[in-house]
């Protein structure tokens, strides 16, 4: 019972008993009767709340948010229906995908009752509906599709799910406002083999990205010897340069040819490549 009701109903007591007291039966006896009335006719709805009322057997009308009145004996309340949005878990449990792989899926779906009336009288338990329809929904989507895409395109899932489930609860006065996957789940030795493939594939995709360096690499020593072979005195900059760079560090000793340094004289070297060439003179 609503607290007006009930509030209307002591008042309408306690003045019958007020008016019996002052020896005034016949107003105490109205009195008794309008609380009587007052508690089985007036009915209170919140604003989520939708009433729906027969009256003798056959649809009166659908009543709320707010106060009203219903006839006794005559009118009934057949069912109080909560338009607020409501969620269902549901699952399938070892449900084989289009490649044969068994899988279990978890998932919940978000909906809410928009016609009060169609869920009273069109359907015996529209929450228990609810949830057979998406268990039945779910297993038919998984049975249509690819173990790959059920993983990967979630969205896409989701979508054809909640397009299923609303078109088949349309009839109950039920709206469906979104379907979300929660997990997905394939067995222990699938599982395995997966992440052995990926990893493969990761290692293929680093032994390729490792040989287009190297052939990048190799491409810029041919340019560099090439540089060298046309520019001598560059070749002796450079190895006077990679002395410098290991030597920076103390404590270091290096063993160098003596050929090697004479090649790194420029002056040395330039008198090598004359006396040859003033001996054929």
């Amino acid at each position: 019972m609503n607290p007006i009701t009930m509030f209307l109903t002591l008042v309408a007591v306690l003045i019958g008993l007020l008016l019996l007291a002052a020896r005034m039966p016949v107003a105490a006896a109205a009195c008794f009767v309008l609380a009587v009335i007052i508690f089985a006719s007036l009915k209170m709805a919140n604003a989520w709340e939708r009433f729906v009322i027969l009256r003798a057997g056959r649809l009166h009308g659908v009543k709320g948010p707010g106060l009203f009145w219903i006839v006794p004996i005559l009118d009934s309340i057949t069912a109080i229906i909560d338009q607020r949005i409501q969620t269902t878990a549901f699952s399938a449990e070892q449900a084989l995908t289009r490649d044969t792989v068994p899988v279990n899926v978890e998932a919940v779906v978000f909906w809410h009752v928009h016609d009060a009336q169609k869920a009273a009288l069109n359907i015996t338990n529209y929450r228990e509906a609810v949830d057979r329809v998406s268990q039945t929904s779910l297993r038919e989507m998984i049975g249509a599709s690819m173990l790959a895409a059920l993983l990967s395109e979630r969205q896409a899932a989701d979508e054809f799910l909640r397009a299923e489930i609303a078109r088949k609860t349309a009839d109950w006065g039920v709206s469906i406002n979104s379907v979300e996957i929660r997990d997905v789940t394939i067995p222990e030795p699938l599982q395995d083999a997966m992440s052995r493939q990926a990893q493969a594939e990761r290692e293929k995709q680093a032994r390729v990205i490792l040989g287009s360096a190297e052939a990048e690499i190799a491409g810029k020593f041919v340019e560099a010897a090439r540089i060298y072979a046309e520019n001598p005195a560059a070749l002796q900059l450079r190895a006077m340069n990679i002395i410098y760079e290991t030597t920076k560090e103390r404590g270091t000793t290096i063993l160098i040819p003596s050929s090697m340094v004479d090649s790194m004289n420029p002056g040395l070297a330039f008198a090598g490549r004359a006396a040859p060439s003033a001996a054929g003179g």
